[in-house]
């Protein structure tokens, strides 16, 4: 047994260890380096790691990609592939990429703990390429299109299952200094594709579940949200501003991209912030301003909404009002709010100025608190091999994405904006009382065993 410094190598990379123990295993991933103050430039692999982690990067950047290119466009594309799609089944398309991706996450999460990361990646890549195939040609059968569409977002999601991966392997090569900015870049480039689109086995020591459990809850909290977000952007804009459908592709794919670089600011400044202040304060001003994101989106005033009013003809609904251009022929297509969401007739509309400005706030508290919720949870869990524990970060996150979205296209359907959005502030204040009362218990697993003064 050796009782200096050691080297653990880590698939084709170095890093330093400081236990008296021996290494476990040859082949996991365990983040010790620079623990008793070993500068990055000393370990001996250092470009080796940072190039493994850039690719990393690029894996998340590619995912964002695909994943925006379709969200804005889901619903006009549902729409003329099968007819007989309502806005429930909206609902239920956006919620399949989440409900494949909670499935996937922890498969690729145990996968990566006991075979070397590669596999679950290419595996997972090659999914998506097929997936995404499947989605493109949806069409082509005669009947059950939106059936195909559904399976097809199911395997794009699992596919997508990689970001637990992606985000383990981050986690263990990178020192306690380096993960807030390796984090961060990684969501940078998350962010940066949606502009583009449109061992420490020997511890006795234990790991805060208290902490773990609360942080899943809050990582669904976040995912919950922007989920809702994204699901009821284009529906909710098509109803209150009368946009034809093909307005509200464009519009909204420009808001997204100036939210892209929005967030790209906004990590940056994450960085600083949480260097100066550090991630608990950073994390609770995140739910303050997405909640003051969804408190705007709140209908008030006396300005209604235009109705889209129909009549019954020969077996037909003719639409009588708000008729608008078509983007596909050149003929009318009905626009505004539909007659038969019974709300529209007594709620108040929602301005333009408000779902810009919401947008904005959005824009800046989502991704504060999506970083710094998982750097915080990586900080807890320690240097213990991390694949099980972000899978199920990452599958408590796919199932808010699968709830989310159900939940939106449903209650704003039947109840309009006022009770969606309420709801969600509710929640969004919830979780910040949650995380008011684990203040405290959100410390780095050394800190918390006296290795490191915070």
């Amino acid at each position: 047994m050796n009782t200096g410094n050691q080297w653990i190598k880590i698939r084709g990379s170095k890093l330093r260890d400081n236990t008296d123990a021996n290494p476990p295993d040859g082949d996991r991933v365990t983040s010790l380096t620079a623990v008793r103050g070993f500068p990055d430039s000393q370990d001996e692999d250092y470009g080796s790691r940072w190039r493994s982690i850039r690719v990393m990067y690029f894996t998340m950047f590619l995912s964002s990609v695909g994943f925006t290119i379709v969200i804005t466009s889901l619903w006009p594309y549902l729409e003329k592939v099968d007819s007989s799609a309502d806005a429930s089944f909206l609902g239920w398309m956006v919620a399949a990429y989440s409900l494949g991706q909670m499935v996937a996450s922890p498969l690729f999460g145990l996968w990566s703990n006991r075979r070397p990361y590669r596999e679950p990646l290419v595996c997972s890549i090659s999914i998506n390429l097929a997936a995404n195939i499947y989605y493109a040609y949806a069409y082509l059968p005669r009947s059950n299109n939106k059936y195909h569409m559904l399976m097809s977002r199911v395997l794009v999601g699992f596919g997508a299952g990689n970001v637990a991966v992606a985000r383990s392997y981050i986690a263990g090569a990178t020192s306690l200094k380096e993960r807030t900015g390796a984090m961060a870049n990684m969501s940078a480039s998350q962010a940066l594709g949606f502009i583009l689109g449109p061992g420490a086995d020997e511890e006795v020591e234990t790991v805060d579940q208290c902490a773990v459990l609360t942080s899943n809850i809050l990582f669904f909290v976040v995912m919950f949200i922007f989920a809702v977000f994204e699901t009821i952007a284009t529906p909710l804009s098509m109803d209150m501003f009368a946009w034809t459908r093909k307005e509200a592709v464009l519009y909204n794919g420009i808001i997204m991209v100036g939210i892209g670089f929005q967030s790209i600011l906004v990590f940056l400044v994450v960085k600083v912030a949480a260097l100066r202040f550090g991630d608990r304060p950073v994390l609770l001003a995140g739910f303050f301003i997405v909640f003051c994101g969804f408190l705007m989106l709140l209908p008030w005033g006396n300005h209604f909404p235009k109705i889209q009013w129909a009549d019954l003809k020969n077996n037909s609904l003719t639409s009588l009002m708000s008729l608008g251009p078509s983007p596909a022929n050149g003929t009318l297509e009905p626009t505004g709010c539909p007659y038969v969401q019974t709300w529209c007739q007594y709620t108040p509309a929602i301005y333009l100025a408000q779902y810009i400005t919401s947008d904005f706030l959005i824009g800046v508290g989502y991704p504060a608190c999506n970083v710094m919720s998982y750097t915080l949870y990586s900080k807890v869990l320690g240097p213990k091999p991390q694949g099980v524990y972000m899978g199920w970060l990452t599958a408590s996150g796919s199932g808010a994405r699968t709830l989310g979205p159900v939940f939106v296209s449903n209650v704003y359907t039947h109840l309009g904006p006022r009770w969606a959005f309420s709801f969600i502030c509710g929640m969004v204040m919830g979780a910040m009382i949650l995380l008011a009362a684990a203040y405290r218990r959100f410390v780095a697993f050394s800190v918390r065993h006296g290795r490191v003064v915070e």
